[in-house]
């Protein structure tokens, strides 16, 4: 049997969201001028090469990770949940309690399987279609609401499975985060000039970065938390800014409300590696199976073309994947058939696996 643990089940009433979000409104502007009257942080420009001390050791930290109710999302947590279980205790590991915060504002049959928080969503319209909006909100109820006992939190995803222990990679009041190659500040100038105004900083002031995976203090993510959801919510009712940034809106919206909280990352590399781009999993700690895996059987990438074998987790929107996935063929890269083999191993073990997650 599974473990069953607490559950932690709170709604927030529509009429506060409603309210809530029009004092975030309003207290965005008095923010930024508290924050233009603000100097700079001394310690903002943090690099593993600032020869600074090793990360926190021994500070757990608590990993948190969004999701909705939809099947699609419901068995990438059960995976991520299976390997978190696996690695939590393992020497090395300062992982805490985990939680799951449901934003469908309901309910839902993983509530006896994993630790879950339930918090509203955006009110109706309001993400215009694009999920990944409610992910701020979620944290700013959680936050605001939950009894977390950890300094520290890792933001993860639904699609993230632990390859190993590892420890807190944050350093003190600095967080520690992932350089995504498509996060590029810089070359959309214009567009993030809106939102980070040149009084501000330069903009080398804002990491390229999302707001998963990363560790973070906890008293520090309270401050972030309603700027990344007001930054993404005003990002996503411009038009020129919705169109240019996609699906990748929100983690700009995070890596600018940082920039106006003066908070840097330590960029880890090694925090993540993405099939099928990244061939080897090495030191890695996080795979993130956010790219669709295509293969010939000669073992040849065949990536935007489906492949003779391939691994896509969008295949299975309305259910999860059959246990006992084909492993890639010959010639395929070590971190997909890495990828295939944890999910395979994640779905034997986990109960009722092929029949609890279907719409």
């Amino acid at each position: 049997m599974p473990t069953i643990e607490r559950k932690h089940v709170r709604r927030v009433s529509p009429l506060f969201v409603v309210f809530g979000l029009v004092f975030l409104f309003a207290a965005y502007n008095l923010l930024h001028m508290v924050m233009h009257n603000k100097g700079p942080n001394p310690g903002a420009a943090v690099t593993d090469a600032l020869g600074m001390s090793d990360p926190v050791t021994g500070l757990r930290y608590h990993v948190a990770v969004t999701a909705t109710d939809a099947p699609y999302s419901q068995w990438q947590c059960r995976i991520m949940y299976y390997w978190y279980k696996k690695v939590r205790d393992m020497p090395g590991s300062d992982m805490g309690n985990f939680t799951r915060i449901l934003h469908s504002g309901r309910t839902d049959h993983l509530m006896e399987e994993m630790h879950t928080f339930v918090v509203d969503p955006l009110p109706d319209g309001l993400d215009r279609g694009y999920i990944v909006l409610n992910r701020p909100w979620a944290f700013v109820q959680w936050l605001e609401s939950a009894t977390i006992e950890e300094e520290y939190i890792l933001m993860a995803e639904p699609d993230h499975i632990f390859v190993s222990p590892f420890p807190n990679l944050a350093k003190g009041s600095h967080p520690a985060g992932y350089p995504f190659f498509y996060i590029k500040p810089a070359e959309k100038a214009k567009i993030i000039r809106k939102f980070y105004p040149k009084e501000k900083g330069p903009l080398t002031d804002i990491d390229p970065i999302g707001n998963s995976p990363v560790i973070i203090q906890k008293s520090i993510l309270e401050e972030i938390a309603p700027t990344w959801m007001n930054v993404s919510l005003r990002m996503k009712e411009d038009p020129e800014t919705d169109k240019a940034f996609g699906w990748v809106l929100e983690m700009y919206g995070y890596a600018v409300a940082s920039a106006l909280h003066k908070v840097k990352h330590i960029l880890r590399k090694d925090f993540m590696l993405q099939p099928p781009w990244d061939l080897e999993v090495g030191k890695s700690f996080i795979i993130h199976y956010t790219y669709g895996c295509d293969y010939s059987m000669k073992g040849e990438l065949t990536y935007g073309k489906i492949g003779e074998w391939r691994f896509d987790k969008r295949s299975y929107l309305s259910g999860p994947p059959p246990r006992n996935l084909s492993l890639p063929p010959p010639g395929v890269p070590e971190s997909v058939v890495q990828l295939v083999k944890m999910v395979n191993e994640a779905t034997a073990n986990i109960p009722k696996w092929e029949t609890l997650n279907r719409s």
